[in-house]
């Protein structure tokens, strides 16, 4: 795969013209000119204070200032380390320390939310206030692209303890370039962006849109989702891009489906599964709306797999196909390919320049997970006569209950179908007499009278008595990361203590 430039923040930022829009934000917008002269800016200041490879922090939340600072580390030839604006003291001590982060990039809020922390941290710090060196003539170090890391994005392992994933540039330019081809993306697509770019998925966004020549809505108030369709209509968005949450709530909570959104033309879903009912209600409301269903991981820079919107009605429920450049695998446990057109379960293995170089300092792990070039994803599928995978859950997600195996997603979809199911999360929890017990977590819309026995007795319409819930729990809301996605930790957590 040939790319023009090495350095991906230079691939990145290629295509716009200079006064075309590239970031807009509620306060205004920054045109691609404006964006490449404050990435040189970033770029020329790092150059005096750190050493190519070292590692640049980024705590903010999503802004034209994110922006530039991510770019600018990547120009820079250093590798940036975006986190979440959520991470605690201790946890951006440990995560500074073993990156040996010296500077980080922090926003004006977060920097008074953690000024302890850092102060006590000595960084260099720098904010959005911050007067930025003037750019120069001065070279950017050379770059070997399939070497060379230009972010560690960190994701919370097995163990809870955050993992940083090595994504070189090579990574990036091929998972982009792939997403820009199949997605068709131009100049004058426009995505609102409500995912946090600390987040794979919310960050290439920004990669796909910006090589494209497109531009990026920024909306951080999706706790008040009328606010983020009122910005798609008055800002013409083309695609909107979500996790589950995103769309089981702007679905149940908002005024969506009876929008007039002219401009929108796809949607982007990835991040977990969407029960099989909302994508039929998204499908019957927006019928003219590409719908891409996805499947990624960050150990793969961000996407693996999409079902083209065509397939639809006849696949629904599957991932799709890998990627131009990446290749999937479902593999038996003596690594033998499943049959297609069986029940057969497999692991899903996936390869390609896509799949990242493991963890940082994290030997171990990376070898659990990335062997022979190939990731381990830990999901488990099954492949149809078409080729076309099905995941049925995440290997550690299966409950086994009263002698039998239980997907958690197959629960999920048939409780999701009732209107007043908001969102659900469905676990195995210990039980003296079956193994596990099945419980499902159910947030039901305000003011519906659903109950629990309406939930088992909808079940058991659909469903053979092992696989009905034991118990059944409303919530307020599921427990969530930064990014929108579901913690069943925090659920299993819950039922242990």
């Amino acid at each position: 795969m040939d790319f023009m430039q090495d350095n991906i923040a230079d691939a990145i930022l290629a295509a716009g013209g200079k006064n075309d829009p590239a970031v807009l934000q509620s306060d205004g917008m920054l045109s691609y000119g404006e964006l490449r002269d404050q990435v040189n800016r970033v770029a020329c200041g790092l150059l005096n204070t750190s050493s190519k490879g070292a590692r640049i922090g980024i705590l903010s939340e999503n802004s034209f200032f994110w922006v530039a600072a991510y770019l600018g580390i990547i120009h820079a030839g250093r590798t940036a380390v975006p986190l979440s604006g959520d991470v605690s003291g201790d946890t951006l001590a440990y995560l500074a320390e073993i990156t040996e982060m010296k500077v980080i990039f922090v926003s004006k809020r977060l920097r008074a939310k953690h000024r302890d922390a850092l102060n006590e941290l000595g960084l260099i710090v720098i904010t959005e206030t911050d007067e930025l060196p003037e750019a120069t003539s001065e070279p950017m170090p050379p770059i070997e692209p399939q070497e060379d890391l230009a972010a560690i994005m960190f994701t919370s392992g097995s163990t809870g303890t955050p993992k940083g994933v090595m994504v070189t540039h090579r990574n990036i330019a091929c998972n982009t370039t792939d997403i820009v081809e199949y997605m068709g993306l131009t100049a004058s697509d426009r995505v609102m962006v409500v995912l946090p770019f600390h987040y794979c998925f919310g960050v290439s966004l920004l990669h796909t849109h910006l090589m494209a020549g497109g531009s990026v809505v920024l909306n951080n108030q999706f706790m008040y989702p009328e606010t983020v369709l009122d910005d798609m209509a008055e800002k013409h968005c083309t695609g909107l891009a979500g996790v589950p949450s995103t769309y089981q709530i702007l679905l149940r909570r908002s005024t969506f489906r009876k929008r007039s959104l002219p401009a929108l033309h796809w949607f982007q879903q990835a991040g977990g599964k969407l029960p099989d009912p909302f994508i039929r209600e998204i499908r019957k409301s927006f019928g003219s709306v590409n719908f891409f269903l996805m499947y990624g991981q960050t150990e793969a820079t961000a996407r693996l797999s999409y079902l083209p919107p065509d397939r639809l009605e006849d696949k629904l429920g599957s991932i799709g196909k890998g990627l131009p450049s990446t290749r999937l695998e479902v593999l038996k446990e003596n690594g033998s390919p499943v049959a297609p057109g069986t029940d057969e379960l497999g692991e899903i293995v996936a390869s390609g320049d896509n799949v990242t170089k493991g963890y940082w300092q994290d030997a171990v792990e990376t070898e659990n997970f990335f062997r022979d070039g190939k990731l381990r994803t830990g999901d488990m599928a099954r492949v149809d006569a078409d080729g076309f995978i099905f995941v049925q859950d995440r290997a550690r997600d299966f409950i086994k209950s009263k002698g039998n195996r239980v997907g958690a997603k197959e629960l999920e979809n048939v409780i999701a179908e009732l209107p007043e199911v908001v969102e659900v999360a469905v676990i195995g929890v210990p039980h003296e007499t079956l193994g596990e017990a099945i419980k499902a977590f159910v947030v039901a819309a305000r003011g519906t009278p659903l109950t629990a026995e309406d939930i088992r007795r909808h079940c058991a319409e659909k469903l053979p008595a092992f696989k009905i819930p034991e118990a059944v729990e409303f919530l307020a809301a599921l427990p969530k990361n930064s990014a929108g996605k579901v913690l069943k930790p925090k659920l299993r957590e819950q039922e242990t203590n």
